[in-house]
């Protein structure tokens, strides 16, 4: 699920841009594959966070999916983190073109804005980039790549009244970082058992399920059986937005269910190793286990 923004020109003088602040990381020389953003000029993450929800919430072709305050969450779980949200949302009318191309796109659809205050007390809003999506899904001819292009980075630009940085175009390589098995269970039998796994989890918390079949389906467009549920574990998810913040954008984790052309059923979720990778996060060798084996045998529930 996408959206759209319709941007209007305008004939008076252009106001003067701030200038663009890095994260901390990127001070460092690392720079989160994929990651775009925009500096928030001295803003405070609930507002920045605030113009985002009311311009999503004004535009009629977007539903918000899920909100999810980290911050609060880790506090529910006992630990520290500096103001970290992240919204979900989109518009199947410019999504479900993507997942036409390529139903595992829907790993990374909705679209997500991560909004966050970093150690240095510097605010940033981030999002994946299109450039991304096309590298990791295979969606280069996608039509409503150049839509989705602008209206993310107009979203952006608007909510932190800063220019958008965009990161190198090549930063991902074709399915980098997606573990994808298949299952021997009709899709509506591998989705059940896939739910009532996480369901049957105590620490772990389902925050959205989408049925991208039926989204594309509300808006006159064909596309396969395909399902995200999202969910969510603070006590493993907290302490890697502990050692970066950015990882945010990923969590909570996702996993997608779908059946291709072929009548293959599939599920497909993110390689929890290559977050850390791709964020830059070191030293959390212990919860990257914990949390990969819990992945693969809720992917292993449903498709065995």
């Amino acid at each position: 699920m996408f959206f759209s923004l319709v941007l209007m020109q305008c004939t008076s003088k252009p106001e003067k841009q701030a200038s663009v602040a890095e994260p901390t990381a990127m001070q460092d020389g690392y720079k989160a594959k994929g990651l775009a953003y925009a500096a928030g000029n001295q803003q405070k993450v609930e507002a920045i966070y605030s113009n985002l929800v009311s311009a999503l919430e004004d535009n009629n072709a977007i539903s918000i999916v899920a909100q999810v305050n980290h911050q609060q969450n880790a506090s529910k779980a006992g630990m520290d983190l500096n103001p970290t949200r992240v919204v979900l949302f989109g518009n199947p009318k410019l999504g479900t073109p993507l997942m036409q191309a390529n139903q595992q796109a829907g790993l990374d659809l909705p679209q997500k804005i991560l909004v966050y205050e970093d150690e240095a007390g510097e605010t940033y809003a981030a999002f994946n980039s299109v450039q991304y999506l096309a590298s990791r899904h295979g969606l280069d001819t996608v039509s409503t790549l150049p839509k989705i292009e602008n209206a993310l980075s107009g979203l952006v630009k608007n909510a932190t009244n800063s220019q958008v940085v965009n990161p190198d175009a090549n930063s991902v390589s074709l399915n980098e970082g997606v573990v994808s098995k298949e299952s021997t269970n009709s899709f509506t039998d591998t989705y059940e058992k896939l739910s009532k796994a996480i369901e049957g989890n105590a620490n772990i918390k389902i925050m959205a399920e989408l049925d991208h079949q039926q989204n594309a389906k509300s808006v006159g467009l064909e596309l396969n059986p395909t399902k995200l549920i999202v969910f969510g574990n603070p006590n493993l998810g907290t302490p890697l937005m502990q050692a970066a913040q950015t990882v945010g954008i990923d969590l909570p984790q996702k996993m997608l269910v779908y059946q291709d052309n072929s009548g293959t059923v599939r599920v497909a979720y993110n390689d929890p190793y290559y977050l850390a990778e791709r964020h830059g996060i070191d030293g959390q060798d212990d919860v990257l286990r914990k949390i990969a084996d819990a992945l693969g045998s809720l992917a292993t529930a449903a498709t065995k």
